[in-house]
């Protein structure tokens, strides 16, 4: 087992896509769910926090006219949708899940309690937590960074769609922008990157969370990252550092 004993895994609705353009890929979510397989029988306890922007994107809708609250009350149920999905492929690798909702939907998904969820994890269930914080104006990843907190998570594992660490700039806008190795919270904030919302990266900085962003697309990307391997960048306290350049030694 390498140096994270309880994380936090924040998947993002479009992780889910593949090679879709909307929806859910089943390759890939089968794909996602055999690394959780893997890490649970490393003897990490796992929880996760999905996003729904594969289905619903609340902060779209409101754009286009529709009410804020409304809209983001619908992304939450797009999140209940692709934590069914994520419980059933795991389920169906042998994995013990269980779902909490911040809202009450009784039927398919616990009610989120943070005692509960510990004893799950405790159990070497994973925890699927699902409609973000059961609140309008708050995102996904503030819901992930307070999850973590809540449950005494080692670390929070940001795993983006297609972007392998956080950059000085984005480097699809400006291909000579460079990739951190590590940031401090305040370097990230205060340059305003997009590592995640600020409630977010602020909450992770109050309670000292270390957060890795990395690529989902990597080969065993969360397992790698379980492991220790340098993969992506890390925000923590200590101090900022480019990742060395390609054929550069660190």
């Amino acid at each position: 087992m390498g140096p994270y004993r309880r994380i936090l895994l924040k998947l993002s609705g479009e992780a889910l896509l593949g090679q879709r353009p909307y929806g859910i890929d089943s390759q890939e979510l089968r794909r996602i769910a055999r690394q959780i397989k893997t890490a649970v029988e490393m003897g990490v306890q796992v929880a996760i926090v999905v996003g729904g922007g594969n289905i619903f994107r609340g902060a779209e809708a409101a754009a286009q006219g529709m009410d804020r609250a409304t809209a983001d009350y619908a992304g939450m149920l797009a999140t209940i949708i692709n934590a069914l999905a994520l419980q059933d492929a795991l389920e169906q690798m042998g994995v013990v899940v269980r779902t909490q909702s911040a809202i009450t939907v009784q039927a398919v998904a616990e009610p989120y309690i943070r005692r509960r969820a510990i004893r799950h994890l405790e159990k070497g269930r994973v925890v699927i937590f699902a409609a973000g914080t059961g609140n309008p104006y708050m995102t996904t990843d503030t819901a992930a960074a307070l999850r973590a907190i809540e449950i005494g998570a080692d670390v929070l594992l940001m795993a983006k769609h297609g972007v392998d660490g956080v950059y000085e700039a984005d480097p699809r806008k400006v291909p000579t922008a460079r990739k951190f190795q590590a940031i401090t919270y305040m370097d990230a904030i205060s340059r305003r990157l997009e590592v995640m919302d600020s409630t977010a990266l602020s909450l992770c900085m109050e309670n000292a969370l270390p957060i890795v962003v990395f690529d989902l697309q990597e080969e065993e990307g969360i397992l790698r990252v379980i492991k220790g391997e340098p993969l992506g960048t890390i925000v923590q306290e200590g101090k900022t550092m480019f990742a060395p350049a390609p054929g550069e030694v660190s």
